[in-house]
């Protein structure tokens, strides 16, 4: 049968435009599809004629000049998706590294691997696009795809290069292990989550397990080092990857998040990362860890290196430092914004993506050392168990999260335009018209109404959650708070700062003077660094004011003094009293009832997170509830971590005691009642500690292969267990508070 006409099939598109379609984009669709038909004439391909797809080419052409250019540029494309049936189907988990690993099965050489991904790529991106457009995507759809494209090309290229390395140079060998070794190529941000959005850049870090040097069979001359090859290797990597080419660029690759950043080696060992991190990682460095994952190379042993890695990104304490730190950096983000004049930034402007982010992400890096159900990379999963944990209303989880999936689309429909890295929201009547009907709106007063008041949302729900409550206090602040910031900085003599302190409520202002005297210019706060200091300045103000009002308050702040002096140089407990008023005011009032817990937070400043939540504080669990969460927070320790199970059970003892303390003090609870709380947390400790007692001798009598008949080693396990348990608490005032431990 014969194919219609040129102009016959133009005038059946026209037919088929939407009626919201302004002139500008009927004009669009219809230039490109001319352009297409005299592509697909003189190479013999046949257009699809399909109504209904032509009413959704039509919407897709419009929306997006990198897919219509895609098709009229690369026809025999077009035609490959449209019968193969790959625009109609939602990809398995695997397809994109099954396809590509056919097509890269005959190359040989950098050149014609980069084409063939070049090639791969733009495939697949106008799949991606088509889908979306169409609404034949979810959301979670198109940022899983984009993810694993990426994924599989780093994957398939690297795979392909390492290969060709090691044939040239030699296997690179571990020094220690003699084992071959591989490449491990770490995703961060978006591509890490699984989250990647449209046009966006690769974020990665390279890294080798351990250092050592290349052997190759019938050569014993001519090695190279780990570090050498990999570097290389790398480089390679990113040519094949990021340069772009008469076909394109497969992914821009940023590799500035690397240890030293653009200064930086291009790849490390294991250790040399885990030496960086440990003791130069700065906190913008522990956001950024948070999404990581490997993405090519050797993953089993990218993981054994996150593994390694996490102590630095999850703290065992609550480390509220990371309100202030994002907001610093949100702060200069928002700097930087208004100086350029580009608020319309959807990403990075007021109530947008990544304030989203930083609002589930703080949670993590406060909670998640001490949570292991908050170590997640994808945003969306991190709010939904924030809401699961009462840390935020369902509501504000329920609005965030519309909110972002709405601001993730309009990201990847600017970027789907043209395949450019954007965020910006466009300032010309055809751009905005074209961005309003792709998101489902008639016209851009109904799409920018809905948009501002998502970001009004978010920006509302940022502002909340990272409020500066120092800042209220200080603008709120009464004269006697002012002037006992001048005494703590030091900013009035000796004689006017004694009057201050006196006239506050302090009964011996020489002796009260020369203690804080003490503590500003002692080690402690010397060693803690501008960090510490500024959080320090902010705190003793507040703390000074506060102590000034119990009835003993020479006593409570030579107490509270002696914290303070132990705690100067970790700032995370400076920051929970900084960020917490609420902490602060539980901290002062223990601190006059009690001495001893005064000691006790002083020895165990872990301990001042159970200061949080009155409701807990001075409400001890129930027998039942006490050993519920031992159990449960045991069973998140491996097994055979017997010094981690024992760290767990000592904190938790620790704890309770305080609560249980705490509640008498206050008059919470009749003194029978604390006996019983007492008797309780020790029955609840002696069966756990039974328990991994058990288990240590089944692991290690099936390690022997002799059954049950080392009962002698039953009790030598059993010695030997409650020696570790013991051994911090026999001898200390804690340890009289549970005889029954004593007693076995």
């Amino acid at each position: 049968m014969a194919m219609p006409e040129t102009t016959e099939l133009s005038s059946r598109l026209e037919a088929l435009y939407p009626d919201a379609f302004p002139l500008a984009l009927r004009l669009q669709v219809a230039r490109h599809w001319e352009s297409y038909l005299e592509r697909t004439a003189e190479i013999g391909i046949e257009p699809p004629l399909n109504a209904d797809f032509l009413k959704v080419l039509c919407q897709v052409w419009a929306y997006s000049e990198f897919v219509a250019s895609s098709c009229v540029s690369h026809p025999e494309l077009f035609d490959e998706l449209v019968h193969s049936g790959d625009l109609l189907i939602d990809y398995r988990v695997d397809e994109y590294r099954r396809k590509l690993a056919a097509s890269l099965s005959t190359v040989k050489s950098d050149d014609e691997l980069g084409q063939v991904l070049r090639r791969f790529r733009r495939y697949e991106m106008v799949r991606i696009a088509w889908r979306d457009l169409a609404g034949w995507a979810s959301l979670d759809e198109t940022l899983r795809d984009l993810s694993a494209l990426a994924d599989s090309c780093l994957e398939g290229a690297l795979d392909k290069l390492h290969a060709w390395l090691s044939k040239e140079v030699g296997v690179p060998m571990g020094e220690t292990s003699q084992q071959p070794q591989s490449l491990v190529v770490l995703g961060m941000g978006k591509l890490g989550a699984g989250e990647l959005n449209f046009s966006s850049d690769v974020d990665l870090i390279f890294a080798f397990p351990e250092a050592g040097e290349t052997q190759k069979r019938g050569r014993k001359r001519g090695a190279i080092s780990n570090e050498e090859y990999f570097t290389r290797l790398g480089r390679r990597l990113i040519g094949v990857i990021d340069e772009t080419t008469d076909e394109g660029f497969v992914f821009r690759v940023d590799m500035r998040l690397r240890p030293y950043g653009e200064s930086g080696p291009l790849v490390m060992s294991f250790d040399a990362l885990e030496e960086y991190y440990q003791s130069q990682g700065r906190e913008w460095e522990r956001y950024a860890m948070i999404k990581v994952r490997p993405v090519a190379g050797d993953v089993a042993q990218g993981e054994a290196l996150l593994a390694m890695l996490r102590p630095f990104v999850y703290r065992r304490y609550l480390d509220f430092g990371a309100f202030a730190e994002l907001r610093e950096m949100k702060l200069m983000i928002r700097r930087e914004l208004e100086r350029k004049g580009s608020q319309d930034n959807v990403k990075l402007g007021l109530g947008g993506i990544r304030e989203v982010e930083f609002i589930g992400q703080a949670f993590q890096l406060i909670r998640g050392g001490r949570e292991s159900e908050l170590q997640q990379r994808p945003i969306l999963t991190v709010l939904r168990q924030l809401a699961a944990s009462d840390y935020l209303p369902a509501y504000v989880v329920d609005g965030l999260i519309d909110a972002y999936c709405f601001l993730r689309d309009v990201e990847n429909r600017l970027q789907e335009y043209e395949d450019k890295q954007t965020h910006l929201l466009p300032a010309d009547e055809e751009g905005r018209q074209r961005l309003a009907l792709s998101m489902g709106f008639s016209d851009w007063q109904r799409f920018s109404a809905a948009l501002t008041k998502k970001r009004r949302l978010v920006e509302t729900h940022f502002e909340q959650v990272f409020a500066a409550p120092q800042a209220e206090a200080e603008s709120e602040s009464s004269h006697d708070e002012e002037t006992l910031a001048a005494v703590w900085h030091g900013r009035v003599d000796e004689a006017q700062a004694e009057v201050i302190l006196r006239g506050s409520g302090y009964q011996d202002g020489t002796e009260m003077l020369r203690r804080i005297a003490q503590l500003r210019e002692g080690l402690a706060s010397r060693m803690s660094g501008p960090e510490g200091q500024a959080r320090l300045d902010q705190l003793m103000p507040l703390m000074l004011a506060s102590v000034a009002k119990v009835d003993a308050p020479d006593e409570t702040l030579i107490r509270v003094l002696n914290l303070i002096e132990v705690v100067a140089r970790r700032t995370a407990y400076l920051s929970l009293l900084v960020e917490n008023p609420m902490a602060l005011s539980q901290l002062v009032r223990l601190f006059a009832a009690s001495p001893w817990i005064a000691e006790l937070l002083s020895q165990h400043p872990i301990l001042m997170d159970e200061l949080l939540d009155p409701r807990t504080l001075y409400a001890p669990p129930s027998r039942a509830q006490m050993t519920q969460q031992l159990r449960a927070e045991l069973a998140v320790i491996p097994a055979g971590d017997l010094e981690r199970q024992m760290d767990v059970m000592r904190d938790f003892k620790q704890a309770n005691v305080l609560r249980v303390a705490a509640a008498d003090l206050m008059d919470a609870l009749p003194l029978m009642v604390v006996s019983d709380h007492l008797t309780w947390l020790a029955e609840a400790l002696l069966k756990e500690t039974l328990t991994l007692a058990a288990d240590q001798l089944r692991v290690k009598n099936r390690k022997k292969g002799k059954g049950s008949q080392h009962k002698g080693s039953w009790d030598m396990v059993q010695i030997s267990i409650w020696s570790l348990f013991m051994r911090r608490h026999r001898g200390t005032k804690m340890a009289s508070s549970l005889p029954v431990l004593d007693n076995v």
